[in-house]
């Protein structure tokens, strides 16, 4: 007869249990989603272009990082509630104490996994092709300083929730409610999460930035944890963002 402490020490039994899926959504409200993000993107970017004189770079920035995020994961929210029963339950989106835990755990792992990624990254495509898609715009535009906090806010807090309701909250339910394999599961949205950024130069970089986030996730079944571990992995770029946006570093 297993015992609880040989249960609770169990390399299976740290992994969560899938829940049985019951909500009328699948992939196809992940691909609307991604769908909604990239067409907000064009929009976004052709009406900036055809007023291009006239435009406030920092708005640029602002505007065109932030809206296209964070349009797509109200989408997605909206998604759970229409054809699901909502974002708690659908996406297991909750911040207990053991999630924020948890978090940090993974988002420490995370930090230092991706920091001698990206050195290795950056020595092999050079420093000048190291720079992310966000870092670039902040190089060609200087920002006020309200501006800069309120993208370094962005990159560290709000852009992590987003991502996470999009990837690891609707993709990871579509994948469960297909019935694949927890490890697959894992796998594919990693993967999917890394591609979507649609920076081809940086894939195999984001692949690794997206392993200990998506760790979190799968271990604790719920999407608080992998939310706190990409904050805590983004914040170093984060601020590496804000020192470029106002001329305190180069990028």
């Amino acid at each position: 007869m297993t015992t609880e402490r040989e249960a609770t020490e169990s390399p299976r039994s740290a992994l969560a249990d899938p829940p049985v899926r019951t909500h009328r959504w699948g992939f196809g409200a992940f691909l609307f989603v991604f769908a909604v993000f990239v067409l907000t993107a064009v929009v976004i970017s052709a009406a900036f272009s055809a007023v291009r004189p006239h435009t406030n770079p920092a708005a640029v920035v602002l505007i065109g990082t932030i809206v296209p995020t964070v349009l797509a994961a109200c989408v997605a929210l909206l998604v759970t509630r229409l054809r699901g029963s909502g974002p708690r339950i659908d996406l297991r989106l909750s911040f207990t104490a053991a999630d924020v835990r948890a978090g940090f755990k993974f988002g420490l792992l995370g930090l230092v996994c991706t920091t001698l990624a990206a050195i290795i990254w950056t020595n092999v495509v050079g420093k000048e092709n190291a720079t992310s898609a966000v870092g670039a715009l902040v190089d060609n535009a200087r920002m006020p300083v309200g501006a800069a906090i309120a993208l370094f806010l962005f990159v560290w807090l709000v852009g992590p929730v987003c991502e996470e309701i999009i990837y690891r909250g609707l993709l990871w339910g579509a994948l469960e409610r297909l019935q694949w394999g927890r490890w697959a599961v894992f796998g594919l949205t990693t993967v999917i999460f890394a591609v979507s950024h649609l920076e081809p130069l940086r894939t195999s970089l984001l692949l690794v930035i997206g392993i200990p986030i998506g760790l979190a996730r799968l271990f604790t079944g719920r999407l608080g944890a992998s939310i706190v571990t990409h904050q805590v992995n983004n914040f170093l770029p984060a601020v590496a963002v804000l020192l470029v946006a106002v001329g305190a570093m180069p990028a």
